[in-house]
């Protein structure tokens, strides 16, 4: 195993890490994966993540070929069907954060209630439709609900957020989870008034170099 390869597979575990302590997760419900090669490299299932080492984290090639010594994440079909549709995407984040879940619970998108909704590529955050995790019918659901978007809920699940790096990603799920408790607080009082179409676009345009700048990004 190369040097880039213990750190791409170090970055990941860091990352599993970080998702617990944002908050954005509990356990092991969430699952990260970034393109490596000629395929992915994505956290393990069902493995506390302060026991995860290099040598935990998992390769699949595009045609879902495994090497690892770890099964991998029960969720590995949407993240590699992800990447594969999404050349631009290099990094997946999935969480259960609560506020994502609850309105997800609820079958609801985040519309434009804020303007930093436009982070996530238009002016509303979809929600897929419920399907058994882990399965090809999820798989297409998210993908379709990720379309022109870098972030999408699904439903009765939790989150997905997607970026060029894994910093990106990781920072768009924070921003998604504060958009969704924005939501649910406004909602405590009554139907937020929405942003309208025409100013998302205004946002986007304005915005067009406006996230997290990272080395990883960069490169």
């Amino acid at each position: 195993m190369t040097v880039s390869d213990l750190e791409a597979r170090q970055a990941i575990i860091d990352a599993c890490l970080k998702m617990n302590a944002l908050g954005i997760n509990q356990g092991t419900s969430g699952n990260v994966s970034r393109r490596h090669g000629e395929g992915m490299l994505i956290s393990p299932t069902s493995t506390p993540y302060e026991t995860l080492v290099p040598e935990d984290i998992v390769f699949m090639a595009w045609d879902g070929e495994v090497d690892g010594r770890l099964p991998p994440s029960s969720e590995w079909r949407f993240h590699l069907d992800i990447m594969k549709a999404r050349p631009e995407v290099n990094a997946v984040v999935h969480a259960h954060p609560t506020f994502c879940t609850t309105i997800a619970i609820m079958g609801r998108k985040i519309p434009a209630i804020h303007y930093m909704v436009a982070v996530a590529g238009g002016s509303d955050i979809r929600c897929a439709p419920y399907a058994t995790f882990g399965t090809a019918e999820l798989s297409a659901h998210a993908v379709e609900a990720l379309r022109d978007r870098k972030a999408c809920l699904l439903a009765q699940h939790g989150m997905i957020a997607v970026g060029s790096s894994l910093s990106q990603a990781m920072w768009l799920a924070v921003e998604v989870e504060t958009l969704a408790r924005q939501y649910h607080g406004a909602l405590q009082i009554g139907e937020p008034p929405i942003l309208s179409e025409e100013e998302i676009e205004n946002v986007i345009k304005r915005m067009a170099s406006y996230g997290l700048r990272d080395k990883e990004a960069a490169a």
